[in-house]
């Protein structure tokens, strides 16, 4: 890509009935969530209207062809699977990272904990960083909008 050009990514988790859903641009997320599969084609929409997109990756497993069936003709950008190998355990340990366990619950190591609600929206900004990385353009440190309000206890 060339250096001016600004890159804003969608990434889709896919998954047979929600998919995690990120808009990233180096450095940062600009928005996730964790959608209905049949909501997402709207959400989607909203993402493209609101945010300059330039690409949008879907992960090559559970579900991407589904996801892919689901978008047909709705996307205007390049789109491309991309590998989601791992994607999984990394996203909950970035999820207890922007959620550290509390209560006894702290005391528990990480790997045993399970999160007390969906976290594919992590799985799919660590999709967008890592297609952004592949251009050398994913900032070293990572920032968000604001902190994800959703906590459970």
């Amino acid at each position: 890509m060339t250096e001016g050009i600004r890159r804003i990514v969608l990434a889709i988790d896919p998954g047979r009935s929600k998919c995690g859903v990120a808009v990233c641009e180096p450095g940062r997320a600009l928005a996730r969530a964790v959608v209905p599969l049949g909501a997402l084609p709207a959400y989607v929409a909203d993402c493209l209207r609101n945010h300059a997109i330039t690409e949008v990756v879907i992960g090559d497993r559970t579900g991407a062809a589904s996801v892919e069936a689901v978008l047909a003709g709705a996307l205007h950008v390049p789109v491309r699977r991309v590998d989601e190998t791992g994607t999984t355990l990394r996203a909950r340990e970035r999820y207890f990272k922007d959620h550290p366990p509390r209560g006894w619950r702290r005391l528990v190591p990480r790997g045993l904990l399970t999160p007390g609600e969906p976290y594919d929206d992590y799985a799919a900004v660590l999709l967008a960083e890592s297609v952004l990385a592949e251009q050398g353009l994913a900032g070293q440190e990572r920032q968000e909008e604001s902190p994800p309000p959703r906590r459970r206890e």
